[in-house]
C-alpha cells in the first residue's frame, strides 16, 4: 500500500502548563497540574471554581494594538502558530504563500468577546458595542488571524466539532497535503471559554467535576472521577511533505501516517455505548496509515474524566489493541481544552513518539475495576514507541483518531 504521509516539523503551544511547547512538554513530563482555583468574585456563586487557565497571558506576547483586535482564543492561536512556524525553521519567503494553508479548529470561537459586548450593550447601549465584535467573535476568526499574521494564502478552514475540533484540523491538514492542495499546513486548535456562563452550562449538564481541590479534580480512569475540568489554550503543528522538509534539512519530530473520522449518530452528548464509532475511527486511522494494531505501542486517550466516557473509551482501546499499548491520559494535568484538546494531545503524542516516553497520568490513584488497558500512573514510562494513536471524541458524536509513527 503506497501511503502519502505528512511530517511534523514545527510545534507551538500556549497552555495551562506553559506559554510555549517546551514549557508545556516539561510540565507534562514532570506530572505537573495546570489546574488552579478561580478566585474572581464572578465565579463564586458557581458550583465549579477550578479551571485551567493559560500560564502566560497571550496578550502579553503580542503587540498591544493587535492584541486588542483579537479575541483571547485568537490571541492564543496566533501565539502558538508563530512558535510552530519558527520551530519549523520557516519563513514565508522560503515558501509559496499560495501553497501554505491554515486549518484551525475551535469548539466555541470568540465567546469572551461576545459576552463582554453583550454586557456592554445592556449597560451602555449599542453605540458602545465594539465595531470589531463580529470579526472577533466568528469561529473562523482564529484561523483567519493566523493566515493574516503568517501570510498564508492557501486557504483557511475551521472545523467546529466540539472536543474533536483540533484533531479534525490535523486530519484535514493531512488530506490537503495528500491531495496536493498545499505544501505546508499550519494546523491545530484553540479555545478560551473559562467564563461563568460556559461553566454554568457545563455544570447544569452535570459534565464537570465539582472537586474543589484543583490538582486532583481531573482524574481520568479513576474510580472517584466525577467530570471534566474546563481549560483554555492552543496547540499548533506544522505539517509538510517529507521532500519539503528534506530540502530544508529539517529533521521531523514524527510522521502523521493516518487519520480517520466517524460519527456515532446516537446522541448529542452521550457516547454510543456500543463504542462502534470510536473503534471504527481507530481502525480507520491504522488502515489509512498502513499500520496494524500490533504496531501501536502507545495511545494518548481522550479520557476527559467523566464516569461514562472514560469507561467506554477504555473498552474501545481494549477492543482494538488488547492491553498491549501504554496509555496516557494527559487531561489529568491540562484539563480539557475543548476545541484545542485534540491538537494539544496530538502534540503530546508526537513528542512521545519522538522521545520514546509515555507521559504520566498522575491523578490515577484507584483505577476502575476491570480496567483492561495499561494506563500510566505517577511517573512517565520510558519505552520504545515506533507508532502511536491519539484519540479525540466530541459532543455530537464526533470521533477522530490520528496515527503517528517515527519519521
Amino acid at each position: 500500500m503506497n501511503v502519502i504521509e505528512a511530517v511534523i516539523t514545527g510545534l507551538g503551544a500556549t497552555t495551562p502548563l506553559g506559554g510555549d511547547a517546551k514549557a508545556t512538554w516539561a510540565g507534562l513530563l514532570a506530572g505537573q497540574s495546570g489546574i488552579t482555583r478561580l478566585q474572581e468574585e464572578r465565579f463564586r456563586p458557581l458550583p465549579v471554581r477550578v479551571a485551567g487557565r493559560m500560564a502566560v497571558d497571550p496578550a502579553t506576547l503580542m503587540n498591544p494594538v493587535e492584541a486588542r483586535r483579537l479575541d483571547r482564543a485568537s490571541q492564543a492561536a496566533v501565539v502558538a502558530a508563530r512558535e510552530a512556524w519558527r520551530d519549523a525553521g520557516l519563513d514565508i519567503s522560503d515558501a509559496d504563500p499560495d501553497r501554505v494553508a491554515v486549518v484551525m479548529g475551535t469548539g466555541i470561537g470568540g465567546v469572551t468577546t461576545l459576552l463582554d459586548n453583550h454586557s456592554t450593550l445592556g449597560a451602555h447601549g449599542h453605540r458602545r458595542v465594539s465595531p470589531r465584535l463580529i470579526q472577533m467573535n466568528m469561529p473562523n476568526g482564529s484561523g483567519a488571524a493566523v493566515s493574516i499574521d503568517l501570510g498564508a494564502r492557501g486557504g483557511v478552514t475551521t472545523p467546529v466539532s466540539a472536543c474533536a475540533s483540533g484533531a479534525e484540523a490535523i486530519a484535514h491538514a493531512l488530506d490537503l497535503i495528500r491531495l496536493d492542495r498545499a505544501d505546508i499546513v499550519i494546523a491545530g486548535g484553540t479555545e478560551a471559554c473559562v467564563l461563568p456562563l460556559t461553566i454554568a452550562g457545563f455544570s447544569q449538564a452535570r459534565a464537570m467535576s465539582v472537586n474543589d481541590e484543583p490538582h486532583r479534580a481531573s482524574r481520568p480512569f479513576d474510580k472517584n472521577r466525577d467530570g471534566f475540568v474546563l481549560s483554555e489554550g492552543s496547540a499548533v503543528l506544522i505539517l509538510e511533505r517529507a521532500s519539503s522538509a528534506a530540502a530544508r534539512a529539517r529533521r521531523p519530530y514524527a510522521t502523521l501516517a493516518g487519520a480517520h473520522m466517524t460519527s456515532d449518530a446516537h446522541d448529542m452528548v452521550a457516547p454510543d455505548p456500543t463504542v462502534t464509532g470510536q473503534i471504527r475511527a481507530i481502525r480507520g486511522a491504522l488502515l489509512d496509515g498502513d499500520l496494524h494494531p500490533g504496531d501501536i505501542s502507545h495511545v494518548n486517550a481522550h479520557a476527559t474524566s467523566t464516569p461514562v466516557g472514560d469507561a467506554l473509551e477504555a473498552q474501545a482501546i481494549a477492543s482494538v489493541f488488547g492491553s498491549t499499548p501504554v496509555v496516557s491520559a494527559t487531561k489529568s494535568m491540562t484539563g480539557h481544552l475543548i476545541g484545542a484538546s485534540g491538537a494539544l494531545e496530538a502534540l503530546a503524542t508526537v513528542l512521545a513518539v519522538h522521545h520514546d516516553v509515555a507521559l504520566p497520568t498522575p491523578t490515577l490513584d484507584d483505577p476502575d475495576d476491570n480496567l483492561a488497558i495499561d494506563v500510566t500512573r505517577a511517573e512517565p514510562r520510558r519505552t520504545t514507541i515506533s507508532a502511536a494513536v491519539s484519540n479525540s471524541f466530541g459532543f455530537g458524536g464526533h470521533n477522530v483518531a490520528l496515527a503517528f509513527r517515527k519519521a
